[in-house]
């Protein structure tokens, strides 16, 4: 890991255009290696929420199965978080996040020890993502999304309710949680 490297990364990377379109190079291990990113993706994930205001999250897998993300929305909009959860943390609890979109083609990465989520801004969003490790379901977790402890700051409009899976309905509160993730000297700092 490079020194001073940030936990979480919001990450733009460049297109080249012109009148057919545009290219973009999405990952490459060498220039996420020198972004000080240096996990294996061994899995890529894709969803649909059809309604807009779908929210999903705050989802982890908790060691040995932690898993490092690399998030992308390739139809839509999505405002996507990461929560720190690592015990020890100085930024224990807080969060940072970002709108990611088939349009400006942003991705994030949220390394193991934080909480993910997000929430669809618009209908037929899809999101794509790589997992440094796959699907554990015993090792899966999470933390509520309105838990006010963390008061992330969701755009929802006054008077919508997010929809919402069962399992996120019940999710523990922050203060609920005994955190195996370890702090590993890097704090969450806010996005470039």
């Amino acid at each position: 890991m490079l020194e001073n490297t940030p936990p979480v990364q919001l990450i733009a990377p460049k297109r080249f255009g012109d009148a057919r379109g545009w290219f973009t190079e999405v990952y490459s291990v060498p220039a996420f290696a020198a972004r000080g990113i240096a996990c294996t993706f061994v899995q890529d994930n894709h969803s649909l929420s059809v309604p807009a205001f779908t929210l999903r999250g705050l989802h982890f897998q908790t060691p040995p199965r932690g898993q490092d993300k690399l998030v992308r929305c390739i139809r839509g909009r999505i405002f996507d978080v990461a929560v720190d959860v690592r015990r020890g943390s100085p930024t224990y609890g807080e969060w940072v996040g970002a709108e990611l979109s088939a349009e400006n083609g942003h991705q994030l990465f949220i390394p193991v020890g934080f909480a993910h989520g997000f929430l669809t801004l618009e209908p037929d969003c899809e999101v794509a993502y790589k997992c440094s490790d796959t699907y554990a379901p015993e090792q899966d977790g999470g933390i509520r999304w309105d838990d006010p402890a963390i008061g992330i700051a969701w755009p929802i409009p006054a008077g919508i309710a997010p929809e919402l899976s069962t399992k996120d309905k019940v999710q523990p509160r922050l203060a609920d949680f005994d955190s195996p993730f370890v702090y590993d000297a890097r704090p969450l700092t806010p996005l470039a």
